[in-house]
Order: structure tokens, then C-alpha cells, then sequence
């Protein structure tokens, strides 16, 4: 295992930025950047053994000033969208940024994934990186001083994990996740529609419109176009006629997973591909995922000259449900000052026969 670094790029500010290469005994690699926290490469051996990058992104620094799709992003300190931009914390009424229709979209305009954060603690016997940050109070309106990391390790079984931890100086919203998008053929290689997801959950979250906010109850995916529960093509159901799939233009909804406890790791997703054999699991101790099979890239220039498009990847972003802080009945993202905040996701890398 090894951990090696090397300058990736210089702000506007003139800042230098570097990008870590995390890497395990059998060659696969991560790529990380200081800079939003952001997953630029994954490399993992398909069914021939050679590596395949399988994540989207940018060759260079500079298209990340941007990145208006969030390719491999750290994103906080909420993930997701808060209807209206506002929320109630003790009865104080809270203003965010609306940088989507009327909703605060991923903490933004200027989101974790525009920062950038310190390198914490660089470690080659654990193959991990540690980012640190902390958000001012105030910060895109979110209350409190919010003393954050993202650690990334690469193992020997070919897993990434990103765990973050946090704490506040007064009550605020903790809900980070990672914004990469997956393509298990490799990154550039066209349309995910072939590759094949299973999702453990009995429901997911409908929204009431195409500005994707729950409509604040949960509903079965049994007998709909949002069952999962078995593998099946990304692209079997996705044009079906079906409310919730055009009103999001595709999947873009969360899906409550099964076996919920607090600090409970399990899995609650799996992808592969049978053209590269690659599969990955992903678990997690969140209550929720969002899939979304880049209903809206367009057009955009990625690595290695590759054009992304609609469903030129998908994203499993574990979290909990969209707009939770302003409904009771979900999973609260809200912690108390002094409170530590902790969650672990795990993609796990492996050759499916």
C-alpha cells in the first residue's frame, strides 16, 4: 500500500492544490483532490484484470471551479435540497442560499465541494487521507462552527471507504455524502442503461413535482417502476409511464433502505456490469440513498476527451431523505452543539461471475 501526492493545480486565490494517489498491493488506485474533497479517479480490474477508471470527472483542476454536476464531490454540510431554502431549528428560523428553483440544492452555491480543505493526516500503512475543514458559523446560512473531515481509504479487498466526522459549536444540519457518479464500464464508455442494480428497500420518497421535494410520507416500490429489490437493468423501467420518473426526468428519488439502526453498517445497494464483470456493493449506516443516473449531464467534457451525457453514470449517494429537516416523520439530520457527527459509507470492488 501506498500513499503518494503531487500538485494538481493553483486557485485563483494562488493556492496551491494536490491530488493524493492512494493505492493497494493489486495495483487499484483512488484519486482524491484537497480541493472540495473531490474523488477524481477510481481504478479497479475488471473481469481481465485490467484497471478501469469508473468514476466521472476532469483531467485538470480548473473544470472542478464549476462542476455543476458534482462529479465525485464532497458534498455538506447537507446533501440534498431543503424545500425553500429555510428551515426551523428550536423554533429559529433558518435562511439558505435558493441556488435551485426555490430549494437549496447541496448546501450551495458555494457548497464543501468549492473548498479547500486541509490535509489532516496522510497515512501509507492505512492507505488513507484525512480532510479537514471547518465551516464558519453562518456559512451559506447554516448555523454554528462545524469542525469537519473526509477520510478516504482504499483497502486490499479493492474497498473505498469515506468517513466523515464532524462537530458544531450550536445546533445545526450534519448530513454529508459523496457525489460521485459510476459508469463499471469505465468512465467515457457510454450509457449505463445495460448495467444492472439492486437496491435493499421496501419504499422510497416521492416528490410532488419536478423541483424534487418529497412530498413528506414514504411509499412501497412494490409494483412500481421503483423496485429494485431484485437486480434489473438501470434502463428497464426508466422510460416507463410513471408520474414519479417524469417528473425527475428518470430516477432522481431516495430510496429507504432496509435494516436502519444508528452506527448499523449493512449493505443496501449493489451495481455490476456484465460487459467489465465489475460489481460493487455499497454499504453504509445512513437510513437513505439517492439514485440518480445523470438524468442532466449533458454535454459535458470529461477525462480523456470523453463527452458525458444523460446516463453516462449513476449516483448512489447515501443520506437521509431529502428536505428531512423540515419533516418530522423522516430521519433527522439535525445534532446538537458538542454533539459528534459520524457516518461511513463503503463501495466495495469485486469481479462478479
Amino acid at each position: 500500500m501506498s500513499v503518494s501526492e503531487r500538485k494538481f493545480g493553483i486557485l485563483p486565490t494562488g493556492e496551491e492544490v494536490k491530488i493524493y494517489h492512494l493505492e493497494n498491493k493489486a495495483g487499484a488506485y483512488a484519486e482524491v483532490c484537497q480541493y472540495g474533497g473531490i474523488l477524481v479517479k477510481l481504478c479497479v480490474p475488471d473481469k481481465d484484470g485490467k484497471l478501469r477508471d469508473v468514476v466521472l470527472g476532469y483531467d485538470e483542476l480548473e473544470p472542478y471551479f464549476e462542476n455543476g454536476c458534482f462529479f465525485g464531490a464532497t458534498i455538506g454540510r447537507n446533501g440534498n435540497r431543503v424545500a425553500g431554502g429555510k428551515f426551523f431549528i428550536y423554533g429559529k428560523e433558518v435562511h439558505l442560499a435558493q441556488n435551485e428553483n426555490d430549494n437549496n440544492l447541496h448546501s450551495g452555491p458555494d457548497g464543501f465541494e468549492k473548498k479547500l480543505w486541509n490535509v489532516d493526516e496522510v497515512s501509507s500503512e492505512k492507505n488513507s487521507i484525512i480532510f479537514n475543514r471547518i465551516s464558519p458559523d453562518k456559512e451559506n446560512g447554516f448555523p454554528g462552527e462545524f469542525d469537519c473531515s473526509v477520510k478516504y481509504e482504499l483497502t486490499e479487498a479493492n474497498e473505498l471507504k469515506i468517513h466523515y466526522q464532524g462537530v458544531s459549536d450550536a445546533p445545526t444540519v450534519a448530513n454529508m455524502t459523496n457525489h460521485s457518479y459510476f459508469n463499471l464500464n469505465g468512465e467515457g464508455s457510454g450509457s449505463v442503461l445495460d448495467q444492472y442494480l439492486m437496491i435493499h428497500a421496501q419504499e422510497y420518497t416521492p416528490v410532488c413535482d419536478s423541483h424534487s421535494i418529497p412530498i413528506g410520507v414514504n411509499a412501497p416500490v412494490e409494483g412500481t417502476p421503483m423496485d429494485f429489490r431484485t437486480p434489473k437493468k438501470i434502463g428497464q423501467d426508466i422510460n416507463a409511464d410513471f408520474e414519479q420518473l417524469k417528473f425527475t426526468g428518470g430516477y432522481d428519488h431516495n430510496f429507504v433502505t432496509d435494516n436502519y439502526a444508528k452506527g448499523n453498517i449493512r449493505l443496501v445497494a449493489t451495481a455490476f456490469s456484465k460487459e467489465s464483470g465489475i460489481a460493487v456493493d455499497v454499504s453504509t449506516d445512513c437510513p437513505g440513498i439517492q439514485f440518480y443516473p445523470a438524468n442532466f449531464v449533458n454535454n459535458e467534457k470529461g477525462k480523456n476527451g470523453h463527452i458525458y451525457n444523460p446516463r453516462s453514470g449513476f449516483c448512489l449517494e447515501t443520506q437521509v431523505e431529502p428536505n428531512a429537516v423540515n419533516v418530522d416523520t423522516f430521519h433527522s439530520p439535525v445534532i446538537e452543539a458538542g454533539e459528534q457527527y459520524d457516518s461511513m459509507t463503503c463501495y466495495r470492488f469485486y469481479i462478479k461471475d
